[in-house]
C-alpha cells in the first residue's frame, strides 16, 4: 500500500501540473488527469483548498451558464513546488529501483 503522505504529495503535484498548462476548474482537472490517475471530487477539492492555502494556487470565478465557476491559476510558488518535486524525483526513482531489485 502506498504511504498516504507520499500519495498526497504526488497527487498535489499532478494537480499543480494540470493547472500549470491552463487555468482550470474542478471537473476539467479530473478529466485531464483521468488518463493517468483515478481522482474523485472528494479527493480533488481538499487538495485544491490545501494548494490555495499554501499559496500554490489562486482562485477566481467566471460566470458559466448563469452560474459562477471557480477557476484555479497556478502561482510562482506552485511552479516552484513542481520544480522541487522534479528535482527530488531521481532520488525517489533510485529508492523504487532498489525496492524492485529486492522483489
Amino acid at each position: 500500500m502506498l504511504d498516504p503522505q507520499l500519495k498526497r504529495g504526488i497527487l498535489e503535484t499532478c494537480v499543480l501540473s494540470a493547472v500549470s498548462r491552463e487555468d482550470s476548474y474542478g471537473y476539467k482537472i479530473i478529466k485531464d488527469l483521468s488518463g493517468y490517475i483515478e481522482l474523485t471530487e472528494s479527493t480533488l477539492y481538499p487538495i485544491l483548498r490545501r494548494l490555495e492555502a499554501a499559496g500554490n494556487l489562486t482562485v477566481y470565478s467566471v460566470e458559466h451558464n448563469g452560474r459562477l465557476r471557480k477557476f484555479y491559476k497556478i502561482t510562482e510558488l506552485g511552479h516552484a513546488a513542481i520544480e522541487e518535486f522534479l528535482k527530488d524525483w531521481p532520488e525517489i526513482e533510485t529508492m523504487v529501483n532498489f525496492i524492485r531489485e529486492g522483489v
